[in-house]
């Protein structure tokens, strides 16, 4: 694993973006349902979501051995 750390660091981490990530998500479907109309901040919501979505695959990709075909 190296420098990303071992594996239980990582699915740690995953585990916590994870949920950060629902939580965004709910928190978008939350105030659109609600009639919110500050399209700058759902805008700045969905770009953090999609900023752990990134990291979430990264780490996901740290996960799996490197395998030379």
């Amino acid at each position: 694993m190296g420098e990303h750390g071992t594996a239980t660091d990582i699915d740690t981490r995953l585990a916590t973006l994870k949920a950060a990530h629902r939580a965004l998500d709910d928190r978008i479907r939350q105030l659109i349902a609600e009639g919110f109309s500050d399209a700058l901040e759902l805008q700045r919501l969905k770009k953090q979501k999609l900023a752990l979505k990134d990291r979430i695959a990264f780490l996901e990709r740290q996960r799996l051995p490197d395998i030379i075909a």
